[in-house]
């Protein structure tokens, strides 16, 4: 990050775009403001953070709010609980108790699952009791730092940003971007959020990230 970066000037620039504009509602502008303050904090390179919002923006339905994810009791006892579908899959992961699949379904920019990465993830952003309420995952604050500590840790998938994207504080490429999805969903709409990254990427550079 540059410490030249127009903060105000970015704003105008997404009000002006296609992706958020051409008015910023409140709610996205927390949103957008939630993952740019975390990504400052961690001293983020511009392609890192352009990708960051770019899944956000996808993964939120273009809201830039932390979701929950999609699904009833049914649903999520089968996926996650070790009442369910996956019972040895569900105790590897800390699902261990009935229950357990309902109360560790997916929240956040990008969806936490499992107890073991809610505990994980409570850890190392600081906040110890996740695990036990882990609706905090929709706090916007705690979901922008869940995002940066997921994506540059490896989180989600086991791959990071640093697999795909410039260390340097430098643009990154659309095939770039695209191979990046992998940190995510795998190849799942990689063009799609590789094509939001380069307008958010562009946005950046030209406020001087």
């Amino acid at each position: 990050m540059s410490t030249k970066f127009d903060e105000a000037a970015f704003y105008n620039t997404l009000r002006n775009g296609k992706l958020l504009g051409p008015v910023l509602e409140p709610s996205e502008f927390a949103g957008v403001n939630a993952i740019v303050t975390a990504a400052k904090s961690a001293n983020w390179p511009v392609s890192w953070l352009a990708y960051a919002l770019a899944t956000t923006y996808h993964e939120t339905a273009h809201t830039m709010q932390p979701i929950k994810e999609i699904g009833n009791a049914k649903y999520f006892t089968r996926m996650y609980d070790p009442l369910g579908d996956r019972p040895q899959l569900s105790k590897s992961m800390g699902n261990t108790t009935p229950g357990d699949g309902i109360k560790y379904c997916g929240r956040g920019f990008v969806q936490l699952t499992w107890k073991t990465n809610y505990e994980k993830a409570g850890r190392l952003i600081g906040v110890p009791d996740l695990a036990i309420y882990p609706d905090k995952a929709m706090d916007i604050e705690i979901a922008g730092k869940i995002l940066i500590g997921g994506m540059a840790g490896g989180w989600f998938s086991g791959k990071s940003l640093a697999h795909y994207l410039p260390k340097e504080n430098k643009p990154a490429t659309i095939v770039q971007f695209k191979a990046a999805r992998r940190i995510i969903n795998g190849v799942d709409k990689d063009q799609l959020i590789a094509d939001y990254a380069l307008r958010f990427q562009n946005a950046l550079v030209a406020c001087s990230w």
